[in-house]
């Protein structure tokens, strides 16, 4: 029986699911598919963001486990938490749902999960186990710690929170690569523990806290030394000192190696939170090639789409669509699809109105939201994506195989004119139509605007000269150690009009060379860093109380 399937018994069915370390990539493909047809999300509070994106917007998300109990799960409060957040399973698999329990790393380690498979056996109510990657495996991984080399050793698994002297006397004795798993405060403790037990006090050590996602952060040490490296980076003492984190101890472990093995914490932007003056959905392809980057986006939105003053151009143009008034339709924007679709919904069309008409996008985003629409598009720009790109792609008007001349191009009221003269020029004639209004956005949160003056941020893209206008205007000028980086030479100016240091250009008017020549800044920023010695940190690290975080040894 597929548990995932619609169950028609009494009973509905639990996946236990394992969402992995924190990285929202480590999800596996499976996870993601449970996910989706999930009726009831039980989830860990530290990965209930990682999986509640891949759930339906209808999913039940009950009061979830608290941070205590996952932290804490022996004491008291833990304990009845726990209690709690199975009762919530089980009642909601007993009503007949579908229901997944999303659980940090992967459900086989965690003994209260077992529990609650064990309550699933009893009462005849299917379920399933998900793996996911176990914090213990994938935390070194992303730290640049191998467990093995080449000649192999053991590897040996440890809860600090429960080991007994037996455990730390069967370590302390043997030469295996150990992975502890611990917090922050008792990390030296733990070190303490393997020496008392026999290691020698110079064994290497990396601990690593927050592991896989952004806020990673790696030491160096010793059994001996770490007390005394972790006070020197000043972490401790330090009121997160609860949070967990993944010690591997042995001479094996690749610690020394970890200058050429880093990969994670060592990518060109690693940590930056970078401000996106873009919504969401423009700037979805743009932030995903930043957090490969290592960096944290932020989108703010600096404009809002409004109707024409004036629809009647507008209604003139889609009933020529209809009437078979144009050869071609331009999009150069998705709000130029949403407003033409919207358009057609109020008229009753949709996308079988566009048979006969060959249809253009200005890029792939544009591009997607007409397959979105049902339509394909005749034509996208082989090499830039922009207004220039798409003239270089498109055919000059020629009287013998084109039966109509006309061009119908919705854009917003302050389009430029480069497509408008670059058709006519091809021999098209062209209804240069107003579909919307671009307007300034509402200022952002309160913390943002704070974050944006006060120096919160390490960079922000400008990507059009209004965008530095609109964001100036509706949340401050940027914090003067907030890395600028513009798209062009004419946006580079607006900035400096605006008292703007501009840092990074890009050498072409595309969103993804900026975000590529930011990447570059910030690997030739660490690369001197780190050849004068210096610790490498953040932009924002340099504003005036930022707490200074030493380099990563």
């Amino acid at each position: 029986m597929n548990p995932t399937a619609p169950n028609h018994s009494a009973s509905g069915q639990v996946t236990f699911l394992g969402a992995g370390p924190g990285d929202p990539g480590l999800l596996t493909l499976r996870a993601v598919e449970a996910l989706a047809s999930a009726d009831v999300l039980v989830a860990d509070p530290q990965v209930l963001d990682v999986v509640r994106v891949h759930a339906r917007a209808q999913v039940d998300t009950p009061l979830q486990a608290s941070a205590d109990a996952v932290s804490n799960p022996g004491s008291p409060h833990g304990v009845s938490a726990l209690r709690d957040t199975a009762n919530l399973v089980m009642a909601a698999a007993r009503a007949g749902k579908r229901v997944v329990r999303a659980v940090t790393g992967d459900p086989g380690l965690d003994g209260y999960v077992a529990e609650e498979m064990l309550a699933c056996a009893a009462e005849g109510i299917v379920f399933e186990v998900v793996p996911g990657i176990a914090a213990a495996v994938g935390v070194p991984a992303y730290a640049g710690v191998p467990l093995r080399d080449a000649q192999g050793t053991d590897v040996r698994f440890i809860d600090a929170r429960s080991a007994d002297d037996r455990c730390w006397s069967e370590l302390g004795t043997s030469d295996a690569t150990a992975v502890v798993s611990t917090s922050l405060d008792s990390v030296a403790a733990a070190a303490g523990e393997l020496v008392a037990a026999g290691r020698k006090p110079d064994t290497p050590m990396t601990v690593t806290v927050a592991g896989t996602t952004t806020r990673q952060r790696t030491w160096t040490a010793t059994l001996g030394s770490v007390a005394q490296v972790l006070k020197a980076a000043k972490v401790l003492p330090s009121p997160d000192g609860g949070q967990p984190v993944i010690a591997v101890v042995g001479e094996r472990s690749a610690a020394a190696q970890r200058d050429q093995l880093s990969w994670f914490e060592n990518k060109p932007l690693f940590g930056w939170r970078v401000l996106v003056p873009r919504t969401k959905e423009q700037a979805a392809s743009l932030s995903d090639q930043l957090v490969s980057y290592g960096a944290v986006p932020h989108e703010v939105p600096t404009i809002a789409v409004e109707p024409p003053r004036t629809p009647q151009q507008m209604e003139r143009a889609v009933k020529g669509l209809v009437t078979g008034r144009y050869e071609w339709i331009a999009f150069t924007s998705v709000n130029a699809v949403k407003a033409v679709r919207e358009k057609f919904e109020e008229y009753g069309l949709d996308a079988r109105a566009f048979a006969g008409i060959k249809v253009a996008a200005v890029g792939e985003q544009t591009a997607k939201a007409l397959v979105a629409f049902g339509v394909k598009p005749d034509l996208v720009p082989s090499g830039e994506q922009s207004a220039a790109g798409l003239l270089e792609d498109w055919p000059p008007y020629d009287p013998v195989f084109d039966p109509i001349d006309r061009v119908f191009l919705p854009r917003a009221d302050i389009a430029t004119e480069t497509l408008v003269a670059g058709l006519i020029e091809l021999g098209w004639e062209v209804d240069d139509v107003t579909a919307y209004r671009t307007v300034r956005a509402s200022p952002p949160p309160a913390e943002t605007r704070e974050a944006i003056k006060g120096g919160g941020f390490d960079a922000v893209l400008f990507t059009s000269s209004s965008t530095v206008r609109n964001l100036v205007g509706i949340a401050g000028k940027p914090h003067n150690v907030t890395v600028i980086a513009c798209i062009g030479p004419a946006t580079a100016k607006t900035a400096e009009e605006h008292g703007l240091r501009v840092d990074v250009m890009s050498p072409e008017p595309s969103v993804h060379k900026l975000a590529e020549a930011l990447a570059e800044f910030g690997a030739a920023r660490r690369d001197a860093a780190l050849e004068a010695g210096d610790p490498v940190t953040r932009p924002s690290e340099r504003r005036p109380g930022a707490r200074r975080r030493r380099a990563t040894p």
